[in-house]
């Protein structure tokens, strides 16, 4: 049977005061006597009391709660994005409150409608794409909106990011300037950064004067999908000489089916990844991978979040942390 939590009015009996004086030192303990203070906190302790913000927000209408949503939990990216988000956020006395919606748009939708019955004062999202009702509850809450990891799409309010396009068209390029005539994209979950991605590595190889070829999966990535796509990429494209992977789950996956069959690495088959996890920055040889500030992303989006909640203008609209190509030993 679930136990009854400790109301304030338990807390109230223990001390032998009324719940009035209770609820002003949850609010400022400098409100009641010090000696006061001392019996309280011992009370609170001992019940195990949880404070119960839910009509308080209801009442105030302000949370200070951002609300944040994320399409993946088991993604490395997200959790350092999360990190520079909270690093901001915790210094600043805000909390996170975190939603998960594995890349479905009509998942994102339910989520944000749960978050902003906590009355949140901020929106950190990851897409850029959302369904109507979705744009519609923004609109309609008024609060501060940040999209992350893109800095050329239309945003909704702020975003902050980087040119997914741009920079798997030059990674493409760094694989192509290595003599690989035989370059294999690698996508997953067919998200929307997945297909920018795509678009950027297709116009390298077409100025290049290549053939482009693609393996796309609906699964999530990991090393296990991307051990898949390689075995199928060598039946399917027999000619393959090199790898360039939408994240760098799927080109540690494709390394290790390389390793597995024999095959030698930058030599037989060049791989890049995107991200630059500390898996692929780590193995070797070290994976080519393009390097993304996530922690920085994060703090950035949460420094903006809050300048708007304190009513400050900020620009520009879009803030474009950049990328860095790194080579690496595998291509």
């Amino acid at each position: 049977m679930k136990k009854k939590r400790p109301v304030l009015q338990d807390v109230a009996d223990r001390v032998g005061v009324t719940k009035m004086t209770i609820s002003r030192y949850l609010r400022d303990p400098a409100q009641v006597s010090v000696p006061l203070q001392g019996k309280i906190a011992i009370a609170l302790d001992e019940l195990g009391y949880i404070p119960n913000r839910a009509p308080d927000i209801l009442s105030n209408a302000k949370s200070s709660a951002i609300g944040v949503l994320l399409p993946s939990l088991t993604n490395q990216v997200f959790a350092e994005v999360l990190r520079g988000i909270e690093s901001v956020t915790d210094a600043r006395g805000y909390q996170t409150m975190l939603a998960h919606y594995g890349y479905q748009p009509e998942r994102e939708e339910l989520r944000l409608t749960s978050l902003l019955s906590y009355n949140i004062d901020g929106l950190i999202l990851s897409e850029r794409q959302h369904t109507p009702r979705t744009l519609k509850m923004i609109e309609v809450a008024g609060i501060p909106v940040v999209e992350l990891m893109d800095s050329v799409s239309p945003c909704v309010d702020l975003a902050v990011g980087f040119d997914n396009f741009e920079a798997a068209r030059r990674m493409t390029e760094q694989i192509i300037s290595r003599g690989h005539k035989h370059v294999v994209y690698f996508g997953a979950r067919h998200d929307e950064r997945t297909l920018i991605k795509l678009k950027g590595y297709e116009q390298a190889i077409r100025e290049a004067g290549l053939q482009p070829h693609s393996i796309m999966t609906p699964r999530s990535s990991s090393y296990s999908a991307g051990a898949e796509m390689l075995r199928q990429a060598l039946v399917e494209y027999p000619q393959i000489d090199s790898v360039f992977c939408t994240n760098d789950d799927l080109a540690v996956g494709a390394v290790f089916e390389c390793q597995r069959q024999g095959l030698r690495i930058p030599q037989d088959i060049a791989v890049a990844g995107f991200h630059g996890h500390d898996i692929g920055q780590a193995m070797e040889p070290k994976l080519a991978s393009v390097l993304t500030p996530r922690e920085k992303m994060g703090q950035i989006a949460a420094e903006r979040l809050l300048a708007r909640l304190r009513g400050e203008s900020v620009t520009p609209q879009m803030v474009d942390v950049g990328f860095t190509l790194s080579p690496g030993g595998s291509i």
